[in-house]
């Protein structure tokens, strides 16, 4: 779970789909869109690298 009281950025392991700021980040890293890189998390699970790796098929 999400530490509220860190401001770092968001985490680079794993992808929470459920954040909003999160769901920026990793759809702006990835350059697809928001509904897209839900779909690869539901897809693939929640590993950064494992939807990386999915999205660039």
């Amino acid at each position: 779970m999400d530490d509220k009281q860190k401001n770092g950025s968001a985490d680079r392991v794993r992808i929470n789909i459920n954040e909003g700021y999160e769901v920026d980040y990793w759809s702006n890293k990835f350059g697809v869109s928001k509904d897209k890189l839900k779909a690869a998390v539901q897809t693939v699970g929640t590993s950064a690298h494992a939807v990386e790796d999915f999205l660039k098929k």
